[in-house]
């Protein structure tokens, strides 16, 4: 299940990553204090941001299994899926700001 989620999140950003890349190829910004060769772009982030939630939600899993085996002890399992769920409530809050950035430019006149 998380990999089918991991999937769609990871290919959503790189479309919305892809999309605002593109933008900026046409008209790049004059005082952008990124260099040339530094790879710090949107997509970069984004790509990091979601291997990070992705890895924090497999953590939760493994923990929760390892409990159920009787490997791990509560607190930690409890610590596990707290930080599991802030993340994805991160990763949830992140793709709604990316959907209605991106419907505002649509709606724009030209």
């Amino acid at each position: 299940m998380l990999e089918a989620i991991s999937s769609t999140a990871i290919t959503a950003g790189q479309a919305a990553a892809s999309r605002i890349t593109e933008t900026q190829t046409i008209a790049p910004s004059a005082s952008s204090p990124v260099q040339a060769g530094d790879d710090v772009g949107f997509d970069s982030v984004m790509k990091q941001v979601t291997t990070d939630a992705i890895g924090t939600l497999k953590a939760g899993e493994s923990a929760s299994i390892s409990a159920m085996q009787g490997k791990e002890s509560t607190r930690k399992v409890v610590e596990a899926l707290m930080s599991a769920e802030q993340a994805l409530q991160t990763a949830v809050a992140v793709r709604d700001k990316v959907v209605q950035a991106y419907q505002e430019v649509v709606r724009m006149s030209i």
